[in-house]
This record gives structure tokens, C-alpha cells and sequence, in this order.
């Protein structure tokens, strides 16, 4: 009888152990699902405004594109251009 007691104590002792390092488990698992969940929302945010990013800079390339096809325009010669400072327009 005895014999028997300390192998129910003992299957009982690595039941619970087996039980408390599951849930340990589990809890774990959630909070890493937690932060990866957040970081996923992060990305498709970044996702979201390079898109737009995107869009605003093919935009500008289809402008520029247009500019020297059908309206024959180029930038000018780097030699005739001329900076106008601000402060001293203003005097």
C-alpha cells in the first residue's frame, strides 16, 4: 500500500509540475503573440504610407515624363541658372 501511495504522490507531484510549466507556456506564447500582433500593425502602417509615397513620387516621374515628351521641356544649363537670395531681394 505504501508503494503504491508514493507512486500517486509522485504522478500527482509531476502532474502538477507538468501543469504549472503549461501554463507558463501558454502565458508566453500569448504575450509573443501579443508583440508580434503589434509589430504587424506597425508594418502595415509603414506599408501604408510608402505606398503613398509611392503613389506621390510616380506621380511626379508620369509629370516629368509628360513635361519632356509632349511639351519638349528640359532643365536649363546648370550656367544659366541664377540664385536669387531672398534677404537681398527684400532691401
Amino acid at each position: 500500500m505504501l508503494r503504491l501511495n508514493l507512486l500517486l504522490i509522485a504522478a500527482l507531484v509531476i502532474s502538477a509540475v507538468s501543469m504549472v510549466s503549461s501554463q507558463h507556456r501558454s502565458r508566453a506564447l500569448h504575450t509573443e503573440l501579443e508583440r508580434e500582433l503589434t509589430r504587424m500593425r506597425v508594418l502595415e502602417t509603414e506599408w501604408g504610407q510608402l505606398q503613398i509615397e509611392q503613389g506621390a513620387l510616380a506621380a511626379h516621374a508620369r509629370i516629368s515624363d509628360l513635361a519632356e515628351t509632349k511639351l519638349r521641356m528640359r532643365a536649363p544649363d546648370p550656367n544659366r541658372i541664377i540664385v536669387i537670395d531672398s534677404t537681398e531681394a527684400g532691401q
